[in-house]
């Protein structure tokens, strides 16, 4: 299973022409096992203004699972996860990134994203980052 990222969800939705946009666009179309965050799914659809492209939207992204926190012990992974980084002197600037990797380490889910708090946490953790081959 892929999570993908607000970061490279917002790429696709604007339509911005990127190598995520572009990557998306082929998972979709080969219909890859992707998934969302409670937490992402929020993020896209509060950035929408448009009523019309809300629903539409918001229909998309529920065709697809959603992983949510199984309780306070994601939480206390997203704390330990953002914790190692900075023993490692890697600093996370959103501590969401964290339970959204925490979020991908409980479900076994890859992570497919333009965002480099990733990649700092794949370097603490067993967080797997999904690269297009």
């Amino acid at each position: 299973m892929i999570v993908v990222d607000t970061t490279v969800w917002i790429d696709f939705l604007e339509a911005r022409g990127t190598a995520f946009d572009r990557h998306l666009t082929t998972l979709l179309e080969e219909d890859a096992p992707l998934a969302l965050v409670d937490i992402v799914y929020g993020e896209i659809l509060q950035g929408i203004r448009d009523d019309e492209t809300y629903e539409r939207t918001r229909s998309s992204l529920l065709a697809h699972p959603i992983l949510r926190p199984r309780g306070l012990e994601t939480f206390e992974i997203a704390a330990n996860l953002y914790r190692k980084a900075r023993r490692r002197g890697l600093t996370i600037r959103r501590s969401v990134d964290c339970l959204i990797a925490a979020m991908c380490l409980e479900g076994g889910a890859e992570i497919y994203h333009n965002d480099r708090d990733f990649d700092a946490l794949a370097r603490v953790s067993e967080l797997k980052i999904y690269r297009p081959a």
